[in-house]
């Protein structure tokens, strides 16, 4: 990426093609990755191995669409990056087409005169009164 900002557009564009190649090479080598359940991975190789059995069955027809909310510099070459990402499942998913609401967190360095993402965390927008998952405004 050639700007920290891309992250969410490229991140988008790699789960739309269901590109796993081209989503690991938005991540450093050594990155962490906690995905909307809480699953815990460390390196570009896990990072695919997470995502790349969904995106052969349950999330093969799925899309995201992510919006970016924040960009805070916290030194040179890190910042820190907040959005919004909708998941549309669509009919390869056992429940149906269904839409989810995720805040992703990311810490993007730059490094070789690239940016990536030094560490991903999804979680999922739900109700706290009834562990329900919401969708956003």
């Amino acid at each position: 990426m050639e700007r920290p900002e891309d992250a969410p557009s490229a991140f988008q564009a790699a789960w739309n093609a269901h590109d796993m190649a081209a989503l690991g090479a938005l991540f450093h080598d050594d990155a962490t990755f906690v995905n909307r359940f809480g699953h815990y991975v460390r390196g570009v190789d896990e990072i695919i191995a997470l995502h790349a059995p969904i995106h052969e069955t349950i999330y093969r027809d799925s899309t995201l669409e992510n919006e970016l909310v924040d960009l805070v510099p916290i030194a040179d070459g890190a910042v820190i990056l907040h959005f919004w990402s909708r998941l549309a499942a669509g009919l390869a998913h056992p429940a149906g087409p269904h839409e989810v609401d995720t805040m992703i967190l990311a810490v993007i360095t730059r490094g070789e005169g690239t940016w990536r993402i030094q560490a991903l965390e999804n979680v999922t927008l739900t109700n706290p009164r009834t562990g329900e998952t919401v969708l956003r405004g």
